[in-house]
């Protein structure tokens, strides 16, 4: 369904970046963070629904820094080089990353522009509507949020979180709701990751109603708003 373009960063950096496009006039657009497994087939499944549901959306391919296509897998081997992948690229260079792909929609489309992270791209959806410009953000389980949960963010944002997550202890997440308590925080109860089908946290009932709620909140915002 989608394509394959190359975006560059403020600094540069090339990088690639999965697109799917609407088959419809699009409603907006839609940044899709990866985790820390790269865009892979579960980012661009994700990519591609959004697209199906009248998004122009974009994934970028934060680990090109690092490593160029490079997709892994649920496995522990594949997560313990995906997070010392990430640890290499740093926060600030994702986001400049993901700056471009902002920058990239919303030029193109000239839609008002989402985000949605997952797991390291739940941080960094975070800090996207902290230090950016998109007009909304969703973050699903981002492990470092309450790191950040000092800084306020420039646009509408909504937060998911598993209450089984052995990433994110219930501290954080108190944390961010009592800095933050203008901000819709769901709770479902699933473990980390349960939006994905090929993980073994899924959570089919979590992942509809958490996708119903962020396509609600996306279309209120970014068409509607």
């Amino acid at each position: 369904m989608g394509s394959n373009i190359k975006l560059t960063a403020a600094d540069g950096q090339q990088l690639g970046a999965y697109v799917a496009e609407s088959t419809h006039p699009a409603l907006g657009a839609v940044v899709v963070v990866q985790e820390i497994f790269g865009v892979n087939r579960h980012i661009r499944s994700v990519a591609d629904d959004y697209a199906r549901q009248g998004f122009w959306a974009v994934a970028p391919a934060l680990f090109d820094r690092v490593e160029p296509n490079l997709e892994l897998d649920y496995n522990p081997t594949d997560a313990s080089r995906g997070m010392q992948i990430a640890s290499q690229i740093g926060m600030e260079n994702a986001l400049k990353d993901v700056a471009a792909a902002i920058t990239h929609v919303g030029t193109l489309q000239g839609k008002k522009v989402g985000m949605v992270g997952y797991c390291f791209g739940g941080t960094l959806a975070w800090l996207a509507a902290t230090r950016l410009n998109p007009h909304a953000a969703v973050c699903y389980y981002g492990g470092r949020i309450a790191q950040y949960a000092a800084e306020v963010p420039r646009c509408h944002v909504m937060l998911h979180f598993g209450n089984k997550d052995k990433h994110i202890p219930p501290s954080e997440i108190e944390k961010i709701q009592r800095a933050h308590p203008e901000l819709p925080v769901f709770l479902y109860d699933a473990g980390h990751g349960f939006n994905c089908d090929q993980r073994k946290d899924y959570a089919p009932q979590a992942a509809s109603l958490a996708r119903q709620r962020t396509l609600e909140f996306f279309r209120k915002h970014l068409v509607d708003g």
